[in-house]
Order: C-alpha cells, then sequence, then structure tokens
C-alpha cells in the first residue's frame, strides 16, 4: 500500500543530509508540503523547501515554529531527525561536547515539542516521529554522551507522547543501527570498516549485525513514513529499533 501524504505538512528536522534527507525526499514524493529543517545545506539543491533553523536555539525555535504555523496554519507530520554524535571515554570528554550532545540531541527535540504541542491539540490530530538509536538501548564504550541523550530523547518523547494521546495525536519512535550516513562514515578507519561493524566490535560491547548489512538512510525513512501514515493509525507510544538484529531485541 503506497504513503499518500497529499495536502499534508510535514516538518523534518535534520533534514540537509542522512536520514533526515532521505525521510523529508520520501514525504516529498509522498505528495507532502515538506519543510526541512537544519543548521545548514550543503547541496547545491533541495526538492523540497528548506530553512535555516538550530533546534538547539530555544528563541530560534520559537520564532521559526511561530512563522511557519502562522502561514500553514496546521502542522500534520513532525519528524526529529536532528542530532550530533560526539566520541570519547566518558572522562576524558570536554563539558563542551557533553553539553552539545544534550542541546542538539534531546535539547532540540524538547525545543520543538514546547512550541509545536499546543498546535496539535487544538487540531485534535497529527502524528509525531523521532529518531533516537540503538544505542539508547545497549550502552557502547566511549558513546557515554551520545547514548545517554539518545536514552534521555527517547524518555522524552514516550513522555509527550503520554501527554497528546488523548488529543488523537501518535508518537513514535524509531531507533536506528549501523546506518549509512555521513555520521556513521566518521566513525570508519579502515577501508574493511563497514565489514568491521558488520562482524561486530567485542572490544567495545558492539554485537554484529545478523542481516549481514549497514542499513540504507531510505530504509529509516520508511519506517518513519508508515508510522506517520494511516496505516500505523493506532500506534503510539512504541519505539522500533531498526538495526538489522544488532541489539537482539532490545
Amino acid at each position: 500500500m503506497r504513503n499518500d501524504f497529499s495536502g499534508q505538512t510535514i516538518w523534518v528536522t535534520g533534514a540537509g543530509k542522512g536520514i533526515g534527507y532521505a525521510t523529508a525526499l520520501a514525504f516529498h514524493v509522498a505528495g507532502a508540503r515538506v519543510i526541512g529543517l537544519d543548521v545548514v545545506f550543503g547541496q547545491t539543491e533541495y526538492p523540497f523547501r528548506t530553512e535555516i533553523l538550530d533546534v538547539a536555539s530555544a528563541s530560534q525555535v520559537k520564532a521559526v515554529c511561530a512563522a511557519l504555523l502562522s502561514e500553514a496554519g496546521q502542522l500534520d507530520v513532525l519528524v526529529n531527525a536532528a542530532g550530533i554524535l560526539r566520541m570519547g571515554p566518558t572522562d576524558e570528554l570536554t563539558i563542551d561536547d557533553w553539553q552539545k550532545t544534550m542541546n542538539v540531541n534531546v535539547g532540540g527535540a524538547f525545543n520543538l515539542f514546547q512550541q509545536v504541542m499546543p498546535q496539535f491539540r487544538q487540531q485534535r490530530r497529527g502524528a509525531i516521529v523521532t529518531v533516537a538509536s540503538d544505542a539508547a538501548h545497549s550502552p557502547r564504550i566511549g558513546m557515554s554522551a551520545y547514548g545517554a541523550s539518545k536514552a534521555a530523547l527517547r524518555s522524552l518523547c514516550l513522555t509527550v507522547g503520554l501527554e497528546l494521546a488523548s488529543f488523537g495525536v501518535r508518537c513514535n519512535l524509531v531507533s536506528p543501527g549501523s546506518t549509512d550516513t555521513d555520521m556513521q562514515r566518521s566513525l570508519w578507519t579502515s577501508p574493511d570498516a563497514a565489514q568491521q561493524r558488520i562482524r561486530g566490535f567485542p572490544q567495545q560491547f558492539k554485537l554484529g549485525i545478523p542481516l549481514g548489512k549497514i542499513a540504507r538512510p531510505e530504509e529509516i525513512a520508511s519506517a518513519i513514513l508508515f508510522l506517520a501514515s494511516d496505516q500505523a493509525s493506532h500506534i503510539t507510544l512504541q519505539d522500533i529499533v531498526i538495526d538489522g538484529g544488532a541489539t537482539l531485541g532490545a
């Protein structure tokens, strides 16, 4: 069954590249009016509308959301896909890296929620899908800031989902594992890095990937579109882990 989002207004944060871009593009192809939000858009052209936004800035989020809601008068789907990665042993991680990770990965979604929840309540409909990570389910050595931020993001989104459920608004998450994005490739330091990830890294307590492949951003986007669609009309407060079985259902 093909997803049809014709006439719907969709916001996607982190839409400049990676999973956010793939998701925004998929919604665009499905007929939606897509507004991509990000701190930078590196491509020459985008097939959907783009707006510069630092989700970690509460004042920027407030101003941009007010302008967009005033213009469109509706918001059918919000996708929180903005995120950053900072690596390092916990006792060597800088305070700046810790705070930036929390401010973007958790604070960004919080800032958006504060501005759009009244709109969703007024509409008494809509869907929110947030991109967390399998790192929220399984700890990784050297990834304390990222894992903690995604675990906090997961809890935040489930709480927001509870607060909006009585208004008919559905809130779900996807938790991708290793996906072929710039963020993932920044961790690859050898020609066979992808195959190493598939096999696993016991020294970091990273299990391998039973399906034997790295995910494509489009595969994550497909799950997001499903959760945002009428096909998932009775699904809320769920977190779908999309990692090829790497966390063994954790």
